[in-house]
């Protein structure tokens, strides 16, 4: 039985290949700073997971695979480079994974909703019969879990572009949601990011092809691009039939709030080999999963499944965890998680709380992540919260970067917003949302850090109050 360590296991990328492995039955390990949830939940399923780091821990292993996060110079990656175990990467190892001859890779990718599209595609496959493996950057709310070895042909996998993870994939479908920068640890400039991105549409074989936004000016841009070096492209959005000349697209008309929380409406798709109607009717919020189901459809559809039978799967999608997840209602407040941590995300998720509870006032938390996208994108986010009744912005979440003299205090004072608030700390935070919430108040705490905890705060606080 091989053994596999994983360095960084409580995080949602290496956790979910664990998951994986460990369901086709390797033997598996791994060590965290922390024992977060993800990692606490294969450690009940009989995974050996270590609280910290040690030259130990790597004992016995065949391979090490490694979080992005983690330095070279972390004991564990020492240890097993002198003792000869191959040290990997996840872009490596899930190229590895998606070459298998008996697989077709669907790599889900795009600055926003990869990780929706990609448990929105498993779970729709999944109803379809199709039995599929995943890899999702989250907790699917369907199936319970972000990762799962299937045994049919679809792979479908969230592709990450930080530390170009996605350009190790090998894919036979790939989505592009959009392309706006990000990451600016990584890539400088916009022109660096988009160039990322022109990489991986390159690993498209000739007998695959690209689904990709018709709405998005970086997606579109790329689409050109990648027809001109000859991959088949299928383009999605919100348009009007009459208004499509050429190309395979797969559209969405008559787009309409519904009464279950979501928009309702019909799709079509013109592609060379068929075309097809059905209405669709979701329960996820907001309109950008709208668009996040017609990418879904467009490798639907390729795979020969119809519309209307993928559409009684999207009718029972549930989302994934911290994507605009309602964590439940106390004292007549509803509180929602939700990921959100790029300006674009931001306006998204609050249009979608606004469309969702038109008539309730929305406090929006908001927790900055990296020094070096918040100062990147300042402008933008400062401009984010229009939706919001009240915004409370933290101190910026360093993640993997070092403390830096910038505030977050910085965009407060740049927003327009009337009643925008710095608050600095989360137990300071909660302590002010305690007296200043009302019955009828929707709270939605952003964040891809930690300040989750201010949902769980206010919901215990309101339960026993």
């Amino acid at each position: 039985m091989i053994h596999v360590h994983f360095i960084g296991i409580g995080g949602s990328g290496l956790s979910a290949i664990a998951r994986f492995l460990l369901e086709l039955g390797y033997q598996i390990s791994g060590s965290d700073r922390s024992l977060s949830p993800l990692a606490a939940s294969l450690k009940n399923e009989g995974v050996v997971v270590s609280v910290g780091h040690s030259a130990a821990n790597v004992n016995g292993a065949d391979w090490v695979v490694r979080s992005s996060a983690i330095p070279d110079d972390n004991p564990e990656v020492v240890a097993a480079l002198a003792a000869g175990i191959p040290v990997y990467k996840r872009a490596d190892f899930l190229g590895h994974l998606m070459a298998a001859p008996e697989k077709d890779g669907i790599a889900i990718a795009g600055t926003h909703g990869k990780t929706t599209t990609t448990a929105m595609l498993a779970w729709t496959l999944d109803q379809l019969g199709a039995d599929p493996s995943f890899i999702i950057g989250g907790v699917s709310q369907n199936f319970g879990v972000n990762a799962r070895a299937g045994k049919g042909r679809a792979f479908v996998i969230e592709a990450d572009e930080y530390d170009r993870m996605f350009l190790g994939l090998q894919p036979r479908y790939a989505v592009v949601n959009n392309i706006e920068h990000d990451h600016p640890d990584i890539y400088p400039t916009p022109e660096e990011f988009f160039f990322a991105f022109r990489e991986f549409i390159k690993l498209i074989p000739m007998n695959g092809a690209l689904i990709i936004s018709g709405e998005d000016p970086g997606a579109i841009k790329l689409a050109v691009e990648a027809g001109e070096i000859g991959k088949r492209v299928i383009s999605f959005g919100i348009f009007d039939e009459e208004k499509i000349e050429t190309g395979e697209w797969v559209l969405a008309q008559n787009v309409r709030p519904n009464q279950i929380g979501g928009f309702s409406f019909e799709a079509i798709t013109r592609l060379q080999s068929a075309s097809d109607e059905s209405e669709i009717e979701l329960t996820v919020p907001g309109l950008h999963n709208v668009r996040n189901a017609l990418a879904t459809l467009g490798v639907i559809s390729l795979m020969g499944y119809t519309l209307k039978d993928a559409g009684r799967a999207l009718a029972k999608f549930k989302g994934t965890g911290r994507r605009f997840e309602v964590r439940g209602s106390a004292g007549g407040v509803t509180v929602i998680d939700d990921y959100a941590h790029h300006p674009t995300a931001i306006r998204a998720t609050l249009e979608a709380a606004r469309a969702r509870f038109p008539a309730h006032r929305i406090w929006a938390i908001w927790q900055p992540h990296t020094y070096s996208r918040t100062q990147t994108l300042f402008k933008e986010f400062a401009a984010s919260f229009s939706k919001a009744d009240e915004v409370i912005v933290s101190e910026v979440y360093a993640a993997r970067e070092p403390k830096q003299a910038f505030s977050a205090a910085q965009i407060v004072e740049a927003m327009p917003h009337k009643a925008a608030h710095f608050i600095p700390e989360l137990p300071e935070i909660s302590n002010f949302l305690f007296s200043h919430l009302q019955p009828g108040d929707v709270l939605i705490v952003m964040s891809a850090g930690d300040a989750d905890q201010i949902s769980t705060d206010v919901l215990v606080h309101f339960q026993q109050n």
